[in-house]
């Protein structure tokens, strides 16, 4: 099932997501949804605050990316409360997207090489190391579980210049081509 993606100024991508249990019901069913949005969406990451939960999920597809970031060849994942364990202190600035920020691009650095726990949909331990696109990907849609956004990662000139695609978003009135969800809609 297709599920509408929370839109910037929604109270829930600003909460630090919740812990999700072992016993979490129809997990399964929820983790295809997600994958089933975010490619609906043309989306490479989706984590649960931008479906409207506050849990330690998210869903990764960069695969398509493969042709031009080796790294994200065959990179899928499902990682529930993944944990940093390290971050480069090297870093690197690329434009980054949201699907919960429509029309609005923005480079964002980010550490090159991450290393990473996480439990996967069966609850299975994992721990990973990822680099280059891959780990910018995992870095973003971490970001959402803790309560951030991409921009929160720009200057406060970059952000005032993205002030009237910001507030149309708020508004409802930006323009998407999924199923989306604005504040008070």
């Amino acid at each position: 099932m297709i599920l509408p993606v929370y839109l910037y100024g929604q109270p829930v991508l600003r909460k630090e997501a919740q812990t999700v249990p072992a016993d979490y019901p129809e997990l399964k069913q929820l983790v295809a949804n997600m994958y089933e949005t975010m490619y609906h969406a043309d989306g490479i990451g989706l984590a649960a605050p931008q479906v409207g939960l506050s849990l330690q999920l998210l869903v990764i597809d960069a695969s398509v990316m493969g042709d031009d970031f080796p790294e994200c060849k065959d990179f899928k994942r499902t990682m529930i409360n993944p944990v940093f364990l390290e971050r480069s202190e090297e870093e690197v600035s690329m434009e980054e997207g949201c699907l919960s920020l429509p029309g609005v691009h923005e480079k964002v650095s980010r550490s090159v090489k991450i290393r990473i726990k996480y439990q996967d949909e069966d609850f299975q331990e994992h721990e990973e190391v990822i680099d280059g696109f891959a780990a910018r990907v995992v870095q973003h849609e971490c970001e959402h579980l803790a309560g951030h956004v991409f921009i929160d990662n720009i200057s406060g000139i970059r952000r005032q210049l993205n002030k009237g695609k910001l507030n149309s978003i708020i508004k409802g009135t930006a323009r998407c081509s999924y199923k989306a969800k604005a504040v008070g809609k």
